[in-house]
């Protein structure tokens, strides 16, 4: 058992519970210090703000009655699984993927928290240019996007050619 959390991918876990505490450390603080769709100028293009989003990635599903958090609930359920079960199966020497399955797990399991909770996830963080307003999001979601980022990278980089295969 020891073998699996430092021959294997998991040996980054401690990165998914550190990145999982800044998420919802930053979420309780937005919810407790803001009023609901309260409004704090930081930068001219960046904004701090409290909403609660009951659908998905921009808001998707979120006007359909309840039974979305449910379904989003199961999928980041499953998701975490899945990372982990990856990380699980991944060598210690491929350390760029499993720090991307890391900050996926994180993300994944910071809006679970939420849904589960809530039934909704907090989101805080407003980009904004000429009045667009990107979706507001939160850490969880910036962790799912730069480990998904991390994962692109990872397999552009080339793999040595094992040229002992036999015939």
């Amino acid at each position: 058992m020891n073998k699996l959390f430092t021959e294997t991918g998991l040996r980054w876990l401690w990165l998914t519970i550190i990145l999982l505490a800044i998420d919802q450390i930053t979420k309780q603080w937005v919810a407790a210090s803001f009023d609901y769709r309260e409004i704090l100028p930081v930068l001219p293009f960046f904004n701090l703000t409290y909403v609660h989003n009951p659908g998905a990635a921009f808001s998707f599903l979120a006007d359909q009655g309840g039974w979305q958090r449910w379904f989003f609930t199961a999928i980041a359920a499953i998701a975490s699984v899945v990372f982990i079960v990856w990380m699980a199966k991944t060598p210690k020497q491929q350390k760029l993927l499993s720090i991307a399955f890391a900050c996926i797990l994180s993300g994944a399991i910071g809006n679970l928290i939420d849904r589960v909770l809530f039934g909704y996830v907090i989101d805080f963080l407003d980009f904004h240019w000429a009045g667009y307003h990107f979706a507001a999001f939160n850490i969880a979601d910036s962790m799912i996007f730069i480990g998904a980022a991390l994962m692109i990278l990872d397999s552009f980089k080339q793999e040595p050619i094992n040229k002992d295969v036999e015939k």
